[in-house]
C-alpha cells in the first residue's frame, strides 16, 4: 500500500497551506481509494456554493483518474439545515443514479465565515486493466 498526499495543479488550490486536498491510497491490486478534504466555495446561495463545490470535487477526482461516479461516501456540513433541499437538488444533478453512503449535519459555522456548505468525499478507483 502506498499513500500519496497532493494538491493537483489542474484543480482549484486549497485555501490554506495547512492541508492536502487529496490522499490517494494505492492498493496492491492496482485500485485506489481517494480521500478528499472538505471543500467549500464562494457563492451567494447554498445552490451556488454547492455547484462550485461539486465542480471542484470533480476536478480533484479527475486529476487522479476518477469521476463523480466513483464516490462511495459523502459527508456534508450545512450551516442551515433548512437549506438541505437546495443542496440536495444540486447533489442529485452531480450524482445521479444510486447515491453513495452519506452523512449530513448542521454546524454553527465553517472554515470561512461566508461558507454555507462543506463537502468531503471518499472515492474508490478501480484498477486499470
Amino acid at each position: 500500500m502506498e499513500i500519496t498526499l497532493d494538491n493537483p495543479p489542474s484543480a482549484p488550490q486549497p485555501l490554506s497551506p495547512y492541508y492536502s486536498q487529496v490522499a490517494r491510497v494505492q492498493l496492491a491490486d492496482g485500485s485506489a481509494l481517494l480521500y478528499l478534504s472538505g471543500q467549500i466555495a464562494e457563492g451567494a446561495t447554498v445552490t451556488d456554493q454547492s455547484r462550485a463545490v461539486f465542480e471542484t470535487i470533480a476536478a480533484l477526482l479527475a486529476a487522479h483518474g476518477a469521476t463523480l461516479a466513483d464516490i462511495i461516501n459523502i459527508r456534508t456540513y450545512l450551516t442551515d439545515i433548512t437549506k438541505l433541499h437546495e443542496y440536495g437538488a444540486v447533489r442529485t444533478r452531480f450524482l445521479p443514479g444510486t447515491p453513495p453512503t452519506s452523512m449530513t449535519m448542521e454546524v454553527p459555522r465553517l472554515f470561512q465565515p461566508q461558507a454555507m456548505v462543506e463537502v468531503e468525499v471518499v472515492a474508490a478507483v478501480p484498477a486499470r486493466g
